[in-house]
């Protein structure tokens, strides 16, 4: 019989072998917010116009370059348990607003390394979690006077670009006035005066070739394909969509035909024939001159449709299909049947182009609120235009973020300084021990701005310092001058940089809740991870470098 093997006494008693626990504020609490620190130092460097761009290679060897936080994050499959708390509260302010990812992640990056400070001071956790609180409401109770201005006509598309620039500025430096230009104008003409705003109606097309100062925008929708057939573009075109192939009914079920000589063969693929012609002559009689499909093209239909005059595009996706559909108010068909008027959709002008060396087919309404828009991107290479789609969607984001809440406040570290002077002295006032992380709270603010300074190569505590003047003779809205060599600051409001009240006030709070949520975790508890041993790792071909598997295993000699 196996000796019983004692075990240590203690927490591990309880769990099973290979278990791992980790408690108090030295192994779990410190070595949480460690790991969020580093977290956040990744991307800090990425934060504001200056930032670097990361070069992410995921786990299917696709090549990311870009300084966009969101994405960063999504692609590097954070494992830390409290470092992927700081990435959810990320994660929810791109779903909430779109944009501000970065900041959140900065900010409860700092708050955390403050806090790390006040616990090694002596004071409790509870402490710094309770003043962490009380200073995130009275923020966001300041928040609304640092309003410098709002939206006021949205359809304007000179305004709406002066909006959308700051959100681009930090993804594409240099290109920001061309491209929230394209964004805004892309925003504007769908943007109804019922005044709501769908995000999914701005697509967004990547075509190789040229340079970003060549993208354009449709109204209407742009496809990377070629027309099936001889007719490559209809004005006017009344548009019928199938969600099959087009091609003859298949029966269901399986017949086996006796043919006894040639003639009988003869009328047999006749009949085919016929049948094929008096569909396509169907839909033509019903009106429609575009046949849209989702499935292959048979030669014979192609043939039919050319000599009735339809010009065939063939769609893959079938997210495309429906957005077709919606653009020009079809209905999708699920077989090859004669359309009525009503399942008819209408284009004024369907038309292949080529856009560079690539063939593309474009819907194009004449008129200025077309439910859909597209922006045609143009790059040297993809990577860059995967780039400028993220720049796009965050100004798209900004524009939807501005519908809903049309106040601004100003950018470039004005708003965090104005807080955190405020907060400063509130934290004076407060008595007891909380008022330490009130006061720490209001440094973290400044931790973006300093970001800001960093990456551009100038001298933060310089640059601080000044901001903190600045405000302290009641100018609100100064704050860095980025264009400057040297750390000066200038009014936002007349400098334009201005950001959606919206951002800040999701940033704060989903900062503030991921840093408080890592600080209240006292013990790490983890248990054994569930299976046996790993499979291993798929080998290429078995002439490689070893011989360690038999050449029998792999089909390479018939």
């Amino acid at each position: 019989m196996a000796l019983h093997v004692p075990k240590a006494p203690g927490f591990a008693q309880m769990l099973k072998d290979g278990a791992k626990h980790f408690s108090g504020l030295e192994e779990a609490v410190f070595r949480n917010i460690r790991a969020c620190k580093e977290l956040s130092q990744t991307t800090r460097t990425a934060y504001g116009p200056n930032g670097m761009n990361k070069m992410v290679i995921n786990h299917l060897e696709k090549l990311f370059v870009t300084n966009d936080a969101a994405t960063i994050l999504r692609e590097l499959e954070v494992q830390h348990p409290a470092a992927k708390m700081v990435v959810m509260a990320s994660h929810m302010q791109e779903q909430e607003v779109g944009d501000g990812t970065n900041f959140v992640l900065v900010f409860a990056g700092a708050l955390l390394e403050l806090a790390e400070e006040l616990l090694r001071m002596g004071l409790s956790v509870s402490e710094v979690i309770e003043g962490y609180e009380s200073a995130c409401k009275k923020v966001l109770e300041i928040l609304p006077d640092c309003v410098c201005s709002s939206a006021k006509n949205l359809h304007d598309i000179k305004e709406a670009t002066s909006f959308i620039r700051t959100a681009v500025t930090s993804k594409q430096y240099g290109n920001e006035d061309f491209l929230a230009n394209l964004i805004a104008q892309a925003c504007v003409s769908i943007f109804p005066e019922s005044g709501n705003f769908n995000v999914d109606n701005v697509r967004v097309c990547k075509i190789l070739g040229c340079g970003v100062t060549a993208s354009s925008m449709l109204h209407g929708m742009v496809f990377k394909k070629e027309a099936e057939g001889d007719i490559t573009s209809v004005k006017d075109a009344k548009i019928v969509v199938y969600s099959c192939p087009f091609d003859c009914m298949v029966t269901e079920t399986k017949g086996t035909v006796l043919i006894n000589n040639a003639q009988e063969l003869m009328n047999f693929s006749k009949g085919e024939e016929d049948m094929m012609e008096a569909q396509v002559k169907a839909i033509r009689e019903a009106g429609a001159n575009v046949v849209v499909t989702g499935g292959k093209v048979a030669d014979m239909a192609l043939h039919y449709a050319n000599k009735y005059q339809l010009m065939v595009v063939r769609l893959n996706s079938k997210f495309d299909l429906r957005r077709l559909c919606k653009t020009v108010g079809a209905v999708a068909l699920p077989k090859m049947t004669a359309p009525t008027p009503e399942e008819m959709g209408h284009c004024d002008n369907v038309y292949t182009t080529e856009v560079g060396d690539t063939q593309v087919v474009v819907f194009k309404h004449e008129k200025e609120d077309g439910a859909i828009s597209t922006v045609v991107i143009r790059g040297s290479t993809d990577n860059l235009m995967d780039d400028i789609e993220r720049a796009v969607d965050d100004g798209v984001n900004t524009f939807k973020v501005l519908v809903r809440d049309n106040r601004l406040i100003p950018g470039a570290g004005a708003t965090e300084i104005e807080l955190a002077k405020q907060l400063a002295s509130y934290g004076e006032s407060c008595p007891g021990l909380e008022q330490y992380a009130i006061k720490k709270f209001a440094e973290a603010f400044e931790a973006l701005p300093r970001a800001l300074a960093e990456n551009t190569g100038v001298k933060a505590n310089e640059l601080i310092s000044k901001l903190y003047s600045a405000h302290h003779e009641g100018n609100k809205n100064m704050g860095f001058d980025i264009e400057a060599e040297t750390p000066a600051v200038k009014d936002m409001l007349e400098g334009g940089i201005l950001e959606p009240y919206l951002v800040k006030h999701w940033g704060i709070k989903l900062a503030t809740n991921a840093a408080v949520t890592v600080l209240r975790v006292d013990q790490i508890i983890m248990a054994k991870a569930a299976g046996g041993p790993r499979a291993p790792k798929q080998r290429g071909h078995w002439d490689k470098d070893g011989w360690e598997d038999e050449p029998d295993q792999f089909e390479t000699h018939h």
